[in-house]
């Protein structure tokens, strides 16, 4: 490894203490948390150190910017910091990571060559898990125009806190754009890396992942309302039980996978809160989120259909209403070829083992990726473990992810995919 190497892994390694578990390896940095407020205000430090200045817009992103041509666009690389309540250390933030170093290397280049066409940014996205505040890749969202601004900041988490409350309590809410608007600043170009969170990269030997298309998704919140009771004294008849309901409409997404061949569709239940939530009565109210995955769009829309004559038939025979409360989606999307070649001939300059890719989960590039030339990149993930306190990825890894990042960051820099 060289001392670039070393230097990565060593921020990396202080990075890795945000939040951290005891006694494991993972870390619990939900957005706008305390651990949220402290990686961000030591990230902040890091790049300032670097040359470059920190800011954020209203909706809580972070960005680092370094103007190497007065008055040109900006090559942005990034991904996000925060975590699911307990989960793996490299999941998102290794992509911050490695796009400030990525950056760093090039601007040192570029300031050495005068070679520069676009300036550099780091970003690091606010709310892209959406396990404290829903929809998720929140500030990605707002910063494409896909969610409104005032919308999310009025959005609140399970204890009532909204947004705009938990950032200005971290004063980490900026005032306006950092791009667009006044400012005057433009994205030219966007690059991001991330763990695969999937097992195929590694059971394939490919040490560099070429994404070229997300699955399509479609998440559910539902409310199920029935009627509160005495759990003992009820007859059974007599009960309108919403927990009931919900344990039916849980069964049937999981059950909605064998419709459908081998791989075409994931399913889950990441969240139910019952109430009253006591030993001694039967639930009136029931919240639950579905979440439905395909890399088929007609696939997605037929297990929609079949999940809704389930409802009908849960509220007809249990006897409780079911509506839908909310709904986030995306359809299957390809990343544009002329990104997916860049990254492929990189690898092959680098040496390193790559192929195409899809992602199952949904990332910032997603909506990125709908507004300016993008390139999403992945590196592996042992045994494929994601959102789990025992996730990894090997730091030969992770430096080649770097590695690679920065040839892309560096050609992104001197305008391919733009010229």
């Amino acid at each position: 490894m060289t001392h670039l190497d070393d230097a990565f892994l060593a921020d990396w390694a202080v990075h890795s203490r945000f939040g951290a578990v005891p006694g494991t390896n993972g870390v619990d940095r939900q957005a706008a948390s305390a651990a949220d407020g402290e990686q961000r205000a030591w990230f902040a430090k890091l790049l300032e150190q670097r040359g470059f200045t920190v800011e954020r817009d209203a909706a809580g992103n972070q960005f680092g910017l370094l103007e190497l041509v007065p008055g040109a666009p900006y090559v942005l690389t990034g991904s996000h910091m925060d975590s699911q309540p307990t989960a793996g250390r490299f999941d998102g933030a290794y992509g911050v990571m490695a796009s400030a170093h990525a950056c760093f290397r090039v601007a040192e280049e570029l300031r050495a060559s005068g070679d520069a066409t676009y300036n550099l940014a780091v970003v690091n996205w606010f709310n892209e898990e959406g396990s404290r505040f829903k929809p998720s890749m929140m500030g990605s969202s707002v910063f494409t125009g896909k969610l409104e601004l005032e919308a999310a900041l009025a959005t609140t988490d399970p204890r009532g806190i909204t947004v705009a409350d938990a950032l200005d309590a971290l004063r980490e809410r900026g005032e306006g754009d950092v791009f667009g608007g006044e400012t005057g600043r433009e994205v030219a170009s966007y690059a991001e890396i991330h763990v695969q969170q999937g097992r195929s990269m590694e059971e394939d030997g490919v040490t560099i992942g070429l994404v070229d298309a997300t699955w399509a998704a479609h998440k559910f919140e539902f409310r199920v309302t029935g009627a509160q009771a005495h759990s003992g004294s009820t007859l059974m008849e007599d009960r309108r039980d919403a927990l009931l309901g919900a344990a039916r409409l849980v069964v049937a997404a999981r059950e909605l996978v064998d419709e459908f061949e081998p791989g075409q569709l994931h399913t889950a239940c990441g969240e139910l809160n019952v109430y009253p939530n006591s030993p001694v009565v039967v639930a009136s109210e029931v919240e639950l989120l579905i979440d439905l995955r395909s890399p088929s769009a007609e696939v997605i829309r037929d297990a929609h259909a079949s999940l809704q004559r389930t409802i009908e038939r849960v509220e007809r025979e249990d006897r409780v209403r079911i509506e839908v409360t909310a709904e986030h989606s995306w359809d299957r999307n390809p990343y544009p070829e002329a990104g997916v070649e860049l990254a492929r001939e990189v690898a092959e300059e680098l040496s390193l083992p790559s192929d195409r890719v899809m992602t199952v989960a949904g990332h910032d590039s997603t909506n990125m990726k709908d507004t300016v030339p993008t390139v999403m990149l992945f590196v592996p993930s042992v045994a494929g473990i994601s959102h789990n306190l025992d996730e990894f990825t090997e730091e030969s890894d992770l430096v080649a992810g770097v590695n690679h990042l920065t040839g892309v960051v560096r050609r992104l820099a001197e305008g391919a995919l733009t010229a």
